[in-house]
C-alpha cells in the first residue's frame, strides 16, 4: 500500500496494483482559495478517481479535465452528469453501501456527514467516503462530521485518511476540527492515522502564514495521542508518501 497525500483532500493511493487519486485539487486558485506551496503532479495511470462529494474544493471540473477523459470517475449520486459534460466517458454515480469490484481491491462507499449542496448549481448528491479492502484496509472518509455508526463502518482498519480542518479560520457545520477529528480516531481504531483537508488552501485575503495553517495539525496530533494512544498518527506534507505493508 502507497500512499501519497497531494494537499487538501487529493490523495493518490495504490493498492493491490489498482492506482486510485481522490477528489483531485490540482490548480493554484480555486474560487476564491489560493494553494500554499506546489500544485501536484500525477504521474502515471489511473484505474478510477473517487469524487466525495459536489463542494468546489472536492468536485473541481477544471482539475478533472487534467486527467484523460477515459479514466473511470466514481460520484454520488447526482452529480454524474456534470462529469459526464466534462468528456469523461466512464462515470459511475454511487450510494453509501454499494461496492464496485476495482481489480484485486474491493471499494466500499461509506456514509459521510456533510452538506449536499453545490454552490452555483442544483444539483444534490449526500457525500460519501470510500474504504479500499484488499491486502491492506484503507478508509478515506471525505468531508465529514461525527456521526451514529462511525465506529462500525469499517473494521479492522491498517489506515485512515481523516479531515481535520478546512481551507479558512474557521468551520462550519459538517466537518471534522482536530477534537472531533481525534474522537473519530478513537471511533475507528485504526493501525495508523493520517490527517488530510488542512494547511493547503487559504482564502485570498489572509497571509500565506496565517495561523490556522498549521495549528490544526498540532492540535490534532496531541488530541488524538490522549484519545486513541495506541494509533500511529503520521503527518505528511504535500507531496510526501507514506508506505505500509500488508
Amino acid at each position: 500500500m502507497d500512499v501519497r497525500w497531494l494537499g487538501h483532500s487529493t490523495l493518490l493511493l495504490e493498492l493491490d496494483g489498482v492506482r486510485l487519486l481522490t477528489d483531485p485539487l490540482l490548480r493554484r486558485r480555486v474560487v476564491h482559495l489560493r494553494r500554499s506551496g506546489l500544485i501536484p503532479a500525477v504521474d502515471g495511470a489511473l484505474d478510477a478517481v473517487l469524487i466525495s462529494h459536489g463542494h468546489h474544493d472536492h468536485l473541481d471540473l477544471p482539475s478533472l479535465r487534467k486527467l484523460p477523459s477515459s479514466v473511470p470517475v466514481i460520484v454520488p449520486r447526482g452529480l454524474g452528469q456534470l462529469v459526464v459534460d466534462q468528456g469523461f466517458r466512464d462515470v459511475r454515480e454511487v450510494l453509501a453501501g454499494d461496492e464496485i469490484e476495482l481489480g484485486a481491491v474491493r471499494l466500499q462507499v461509506c456514509h459521510a456527514e456533510h452538506d449536499n449542496r453545490r454552490a452555483g448549481s442544483t444539483a444534490r448528491a449526500a457525500p460519501v467516503g470510500y474504504a479500499l479492502l484488499g491486502s491492506s484496509r484503507v478508509f478515506f472518509a471525505g468531508d465529514t462530521d461525527l456521526f451514529p455508526g462511525l465506529e462500525r463502518l469499517v473494521t479492522d482498519l491498517d489506515l485512515a485518511l481523516l479531515p481535520i480542518w478546512g481551507w479558512g479560520p474557521s468551520l462550519g457545520t459538517g466537518h471534522l476540527d482536530p477534537a472531533r477529528a481525534a474522537e473519530a480516531v478513537a471511533m475507528l481504531r485504526p493501525r495508523i492515522a493520517v490527517p488530510i483537508h488542512w494547511g493547503t488552501f487559504r482564502p485570498l485575503h489572509l497571509r500565506a502564514r496565517a495561523p490556522f495553517l498549521r495549528d490544526p495539525v498540532d492540535t490534532f496530533v496531541a488530541a488524538a495521542r490522549e484519545r486513541a494512544p495506541d494509533v500511529e498518527v503520521r503527518v505528511l506534507a504535500p507531496g510526501e508518501s507514506l508506505r505500509l505493508s500488508a
